[in-house]
């Protein structure tokens, strides 16, 4: 495994610390408004839209990071006029 793989999932874990500690400590009801998708406002146990945020956050830079790899060994090199 690589220095850069291992200090992603250093990182990776260290944010999932984060939400799993506001979690335990914000138990309280939250409202969460999104008006564009939900007519009325939700009410729930705030951890959950941390958690629902960073999830979105986790599976939006998946979808970013992912490549088609088609893309590699082809083009333009130094040797080519």
């Amino acid at each position: 495994m690589s220095i850069k793989a291992i200090f992603k999932l250093v990182v990776f874990l260290a944010l999932l610390f984060v939400v799993l500690y506001i979690g335990v400590h914000n138990r309280q009801p939250a409202d969460f408004n999104f008006p564009l998708l939900l007519e009325k406002k939700a009410t729930t146990d705030a951890w959950e839209i941390y958690f629902g945020m960073f999830a979105i956050g986790v599976f939006a830079g998946a979808v970013l990071m992912a490549g088609s790899g088609g893309g590699k060994g082809k083009g333009w090199t130094k040797g080519d006029k």
